[in-house]
């Protein structure tokens, strides 16, 4: 095979009469070397196949069992008295994996729980088995096993986050020993097989840092939680879950303390703005505010989708870069300056190529940086982004929780749930990974663009000190440009000194027929201006949308047509679900209503010689002390929650426009 392919480049009609060497076959067909060379770790084959001593299926058989019997029998442990009260104390309840609506479950073990869960998934798309309990599946039936495992992979993962629901000490105690066995079990397998054949040699153990540090988290968490149990008992559940976060809110939202806001300069410094605009990318925490569950987890998932990606675009391109790199040959570089695209000074004389074959290598060396420094660029770019997300929903929730809808919204919408708002709440964490995956791909094709073109039109030619089509094109134009240039200059200096009249607090036109005449002269210059200008709209526009296609709190439609935004349209139905079933002082409203009454002290008894009209005289009212003002500071937060709730706002104005509900007598209805 290798002396066809050396006499197929001997007998080639390109340079007729020049005899390459008889070696040089063997190396074209780089796969097929026979000594061990550094190129060989690159590739998945020459890996050797490795045998752990828990493989992946006997991992799944035996933990399935497992965590199937602790949801059972966790199950029984919380009883739902309500129902069946008779038959055996209560029908036990299926637990839920975690409470997405309330302000008092764990956050970290939630998102733990998720990026393990995306991880799998992650996973799953490239695996060759993608459910392990089965039988190695043929190609044919891979994708049918691919959607059962898509529903395998929640219930099998579900018990690590479901320990934590029932609040109790053998719960904590289950999932300590769940999360200590799924941990070993993964850290066991990763340390036996480091290495794996697919895709690249350290992708399944680079892929896997997730979920190691996710099962090491929850690890340490449920056993602290055991250890606090211990110690303080189990803490029921409360009547309103996140009792003490709404009460903080409430207290924040009543402070009487002033916030200190600066006043803004009217001239401020470049520097302070660019320091106040980067400081809105870094969320602060505030007192009496806490970001809900949801948004947490679909932080946390979108940042480990944001890892996944460019792991995934890193091994699966930079490798081959290397390979084609270090197997590059004379051969390849003889075709390469035949077609034009190394430059040589000597292109009749192709045996002596070593200067060429630099210049390639150095190509695809600054190939291989652009891709790399393009990758690192759309990392940081999605992750600023998400981060300025997080300020964003803060500002979004404070505001419907005041009532201004307007301000959220392009329209009035009434704050209650819907089905179609039910639906997007579900999927609102899965959209905001997809978005975050998807927002990363196309980031990385115009950046990595981009960065190529500008290194082979502008920096190498720079380097090589050689001419570039970029600067050629620039240098035979430039009548056009500076037309251009000289076009819309004088535009700004006629409108600044000729066609504006300043008064006293305004401006006015002036000049009004020279005006007209330069519209009519500049008429055909201003359509080549336009149509750069349109190029540079279509240029800012993908930019603009490729960058913030990970946010869904901002929509990449104008304002008319916003609701045919997929994300931005699920966004807006999960604010509406949020705050109709989370708002703070509604709760804390809730909380205060429910809180028992204080036992008043027995009366003292009264004097049965007193006589009959003494006893009948009603008792002076006490002095107002201090039980009474805590009285009359409760009814008052009472109004005020009733007042600022932006669900009840609706129902309140109807209940008034009904002349029933003032108590007015409705006429008899006319036959």
């Amino acid at each position: 095979m290798a002396s066809n392919g050396s006499a197929a480049i001997r007998d080639s009609p390109l340079e007729p009469g020049i005899f390459l060497d008889e070696d040089l076959g063997s190396d074209w067909y780089i796969y097929e070397s026979t000594e061990s060379t550094p190129q060989d770790d690159l590739f998945p084959d020459s890996i050797p196949e490795c045998h752990p001593t828990i493989s992946p299926r006997m991992y799944h058989t035996i933990m399935a069992p497992i965590s199937l019997a602790v949801i059972l029998a966790l199950s029984f442990l919380v009883k739902r008295r309500r129902l069946y009260r008779d038959c055996w104390n209560g029908v036990p309840g299926l637990l839920s994996p975690g409470n997405f609506l309330e302000e008092d479950g764990h956050r970290g073990l939630a998102a733990a729980v998720f990026g393990i869960l995306f991880s799998a998934l992650c996973q799953l798309v490239l695996d060759k088995d993608p459910l392990p309990l089965a039988a190695p599946a043929t190609p044919g039936a891979r994708e049918f096993w691919k959607i059962l495992a898509l529903l395998y992979y929640p219930v099998f993962y579900a018990p690590l986050l479901a320990c934590a629901s029932p609040r109790h000490r053998l719960g904590y105690a289950a999932g300590a020993l769940l999360a200590w066995a799924h941990c070993a079990a993964q850290l066991g397998h990763r340390l036996q097989c480091p290495l794996a054949t697919k895709i690249h040699r350290l992708y399944s153990l680079l892929s896997d840092v997730p979920i190691l540090l996710s099962l090491s988290l929850l690890s340490l968490w449920y056993p602290v939680l055991l250890v606090h149990s211990l110690r303080h008992g189990d803490g029921s559940e409360p009547e309103i879950p996140g009792k003490a976060y709404y009460q903080k809110y409430l207290k924040a939202v009543l402070s009487k303390r002033g916030r200190k806001e600066s006043l803004a300069k009217i001239d401020e410094s470049p520097w302070s703005r660019i320091r106040s605009y980067l400081r809105s990318y870094v969320y602060v925490p505030e007192e009496g505010f806490r970001i809900p569950l949801k948004l947490v987890v679909s932080l946390t998932v979108a940042v480990i989708a944001v890892y996944q990606v460019a792991l995934l675009l890193l091994v699966a391109v930079v490798p081959t870069i290397q390979i084609v790199r270090a197997g590059m040959t004379k051969d390849m570089v003889v075709l390469l300056v035949q077609f034009g695209l190394v430059p040589s000074d000597n292109p009749a004389v192709p045996g002596d190529m070593e200067k060429e074959l630099s210049t390639v290598r150095h190509y695809l060396w600054s190939l291989e940086v652009c891709y790399i420094c393009s990758l690192v660029l759309c990392c940081l770019l999605t992750c600023a982004m998400l981060l300025r997300s997080l300020g964003m929903h803060r500002s979004n929730l404070r505001a419907l929780y005041q009532g201004a809808v307007l301000d959220v919204f392009s329209k009035a919408h009434i704050l209650r749930p819907s089905r179609e708002a039910v639906v997007c709440w579900i999927a609102f964490s899965s959209f905001q990974a997809a978005f975050a995956c998807l927002g990363l791909l196309i980031q990385q094709i115009i950046f990595f663009l981009c960065s190529v073109a500008f290194t082979f039109l502008v920096v190498i030619p720079l380097q090589a000190g050689t001419s570039s089509p970029l600067f050629g094109i620039i240098r035979n134009m430039w009548p056009f440009w500076l037309t251009l240039v000289v076009a819309v200059l004088v535009q700004h200096l006629l409108a600044r000194f000729q066609f504006l009249e300043q008064h006293s607090l305004q401006k006015e036109l002036t000049n009004r027929r020279a005006l007209y005449i330069v519209t009519f002269l500049l008429f055909p210059i201003n359509v080549l201006v336009g149509v750069l200008a349109g190029v540079w709209r279509v240029v800012i526009s993908g930019l603009y949308n490729a960058i913030h296609l990970c946010r869904l709190d901002i929509s990449l439609l104008q304002r008319g047509v916003e609701t045919f935004d997929p994300g931005y349209h699920t966004y807006c139905h999960y604010l509406k679900v949020e705050v109709s079933q989370c708002h703070p002082l509604l709760r804390a409203f809730c909380s205060l209503l429910l809180q028992p009454g204080r036992n008043k002290p027995p009366a003292a008894p009264r004097d049965t010689h007193l006589e009959e009209g003494l006893q009948l005289m009603h008792p002076k009212h006490p002095a107002p002390g201090k039980a009474r003002i805590q009285r009359i500071r409760a009814r008052w937060w009472v109004a005020y929650t009733l007042l600022h709730n932006p669900s009840l706002t609706a129902s309140r104005k109807t209940a008034l426009a009904d002349p029933a509900a003032n108590g007015a007598q409705l006429g008899i209805p006319r036959p």
